[in-house]
């Protein structure tokens, strides 16, 4: 069981995380009308909220807000449609609730206008790698950003030609690579998170084997989000369950995430992760009822 040190804290407009206290549950909200997860609000903004209201009442720490689907096979989705989908949505989340809001994108222009609207953490799926001068943003903005594993061609299925080095020795070095353009920016050590990419650039097995490996991530000196929620794998291992019956399979990975060294968890049902997280917190940090 492996705890990130109490004594590492990042601050978000105001909202201090105190890792290693307790693990921090993220709602999804997809603003997209193709999200995998069946959960897709495309541009309605008032679903958004309401949304955004029942995951803080279910026990959602904060709020992670996307506008394109990541699902294989997706159709491309210009910056204006983005914007056009993020930043209604970001302005009136913000305005109904109180936890911090976090905006799932790469491109800088969305970036901006979503923290402009009201958003706290930025979330680059590509870790620095695809648009490096979000590190500038986040140090303009003092905001918090969480670098995920990613790589090019991870589209392709032949996911175990992406890692010559192996699997887990190559999600550290380009997750330090991408802390290294952070720092070099001049992002405190302190305002950055690690996500190994769960999902992403990965096969079945390779997934499966991340969150039994969480734990080496620890190297890296970060605190780690870990977003497994109705993904792919848990599906296929599950004989072909579709993503609404991936309830079960999800609070498996979140509890041995936990375990193994997860800070944030990612998930699309907030009610029953919250609790998933507060009991695997009471076996791995102790209890505190």
């Amino acid at each position: 069981m492996i705890a990130t040190p109490r004594t590492l804290t990042t601050t978000a407009s105001g909202f201090t995380f105190v890792w290693g206290s307790r693990t921090y549950v993220m709602g999804i909200i997809n603003l997209t009308p193709d999200s995998f997860s069946a959960d897709g609000l495309g541009a309605d903004v008032g679903a958004a909220v309401a949304q955004a209201q029942q995951m803080v009442a279910d026990g959602a720490d904060l709020l992670d807000i996307g506008g394109v689907s990541t699902r294989p096979g997706r159709g491309v989705v210009d910056v204006d449609e983005e914007l056009r989908r993020v930043v209604p949505a970001v302005a009136a989340i913000r305005a109904a609730v109180s936890v911090p809001l976090s905006i799932d994108s790469y491109r800088e222009p969305v970036v901006r206008a979503a923290l402009d609207a009201g958003a706290d953490i930025i979330n680059d799926q590509w870790g620095l790698m695809t648009e490096p001068s979000l590190a500038k943003v986040a140090v303009e903005r003092s905001a918090p950003i969480i670098l995920m594993h990613n790589l090019p061609g991870g589209a392709t299925g032949r996911h175990a030609d992406l890692y010559p080095e192996g699997l887990m020795p190559g999600v550290i070095a380009r997750l330090r690579a991408g802390i290294r353009v952070a720092l070099d920016a001049g992002v405190p050590e302190s305002q950055i998170i690690v996500d190994p990419g769960v999902g992403f650039a990965k096969g079945p097995e390779q997934n499966l084997e991340v969150i039994r490996r969480l734990g080496e991530l620890k190297a890296l000196g970060r605190p780690m989000l870990l977003g497994t929620s109705r993904k792919g794998f848990i599906g296929q291992v599950l004989g072909g369950l579709p993503p609404a019956e991936r309830v079960e399979g999800t609070a498996a990975t979140v509890a041995i995430g936990i375990a193994n060294g997860a800070d944030i968890v990612r998930v699309h049902d907030v009610r029953a992760m919250a609790r998933v997280a507060r009991m695997t917190d009471a076996l791995v940090r102790g209890p505190t009822v």
